[in-house]
């Protein structure tokens, strides 16, 4: 009788009662430090995220209530609505400064599209286009430029070709004289 012990069930989690909160089960998961167990596979969970991914084509946002000081530096799209002081520097992607936005810095882009506030210099490689609601006070320096009727401008605009259309067209030719050279 005192040692006749059944082997237990599992223990099931009671149903909770009125005025009780349900308690939650946390899974016991390895930390990043404990030691690694030859043959142990290590799984992670998947990443349950809401937030679009920006690596596949999407923009990154600067949201209307941030403020930033100091340099932005990157490699995907961005869209600010926000405050920016100091630097932004996207080399290969696209600036919009949205109408809310508040821009006090000099920038460097592929594009730029500016819908908001702008003081301090543009330059992209591509194009800079300055929205009828835009404002820019600074100088611009691009391959391509477009300000619609009702924008504001103060500075200068220097063309630069020497980018990527300059690259294009100069490649475009020598194909051309390539092939009128090989079928003559």
């Amino acid at each position: 009788m005192w040692g006749d012990k059944k082997p237990e069930a599992p223990a099931k989690n009671p149903l909770p009662q009125q005025g009780q909160q349900p308690q939650q089960v946390r899974p016991n998961i390895p930390s990043a430090n404990a030691p690694v167990i030859p043959g142990e596979a290590k799984t992670m969970a998947p990443i349950d995220s809401t937030y679009p991914s920006t690596s596949s084509g999407g923009t990154a946002r600067l949201g209307s209530s941030l403020h930033v000081k100091g340099e932005i530096t990157g490699n995907e799209d961005l869209l600010i609505d926000g405050s920016v002081e100091g630097l932004v520097q996207l080399e290969d992607r696209k600036l919009t400064v949205g109408a809310s936005a508040k821009v006090t810095a000099d920038v460097i882009a592929r594009e730029v599209v500016v819908y908001g506030n702008v003081k301090g210099n543009l330059r992209a490689r591509d194009r800079i286009e300055i929205k009828k609601d835009g404002s820019v006070v600074g100088d611009l320096t691009t391959a391509r430029i477009s300000i619609e009727d009702g924008a504001y401008f103060k500075g200068s605009i220097e063309i630069d070709k020497t980018g990527d259309a300059a690259d294009d067209s100069s490649k475009s030719y020598a194909r051309n004289r390539s092939t009128a050279a090989a079928t003559s």
